[in-house]
């Protein structure tokens, strides 16, 4: 959302804009959330109308994001695995542009995920606290 949301903005303005959007996605409860997408409403709404109305009309899907406590929040916001994964087999299939079958594109998307995953060395920032909090929510669901 956040990055969907500046796309439009001019770089004099982005660091102001994404210090209030951060005040929506940081904060403890959907209330002081939606009350901090007032407040980033009636500051930005003159300039950059279609943010606010943007974020209002997902708000059902943020709202899940916000009922996770602040480590599993900061796995998820800053973990751009997903994006990395998808960016490097677009690239690795608009290269290639024609494949005589199907089975000729899954062989060339397995072989660029083998060499994707040797790049996947660092653990995720904070992420002994974030497993921490997996674990007290769907303890059932992680292995032992």
């Amino acid at each position: 959302m956040v990055r969907n949301s500046v796309k439009y903005v001019p770089f004099k303005d982005r660091k102001a804009v994404t210090a209030d959007l951060k005040k929506i996605y940081l904060a403890p409860s959907e209330e002081l959330a939606a009350a901090a997408l007032e407040d980033f409403a009636t500051a930005w709404d003159g300039k950059y109308p279609m943010i606010s109305k943007s974020w209002r009309s997902r708000w059902t899907e943020v709202i899940p994001y916000l009922k996770f406590s602040p480590e599993i929040r900061k796995a998820i916001y800053t973990t751009n695995a997903i994006e990395s994964v998808n960016y490097t087999i677009q690239k690795v299939v608009k290269n290639r542009q024609s494949f005589p079958n199907d089975e000729a594109a899954m062989k060339l998307i397995y072989m660029a995920l083998q060499r994707i995953s040797k790049k996947w060395t660092m653990p995720i920032r904070d992420w002994g606290a974030a497993l921490n909090q997996f674990a007290i929510i769907y303890g059932d669901r992680l292995p032992l």
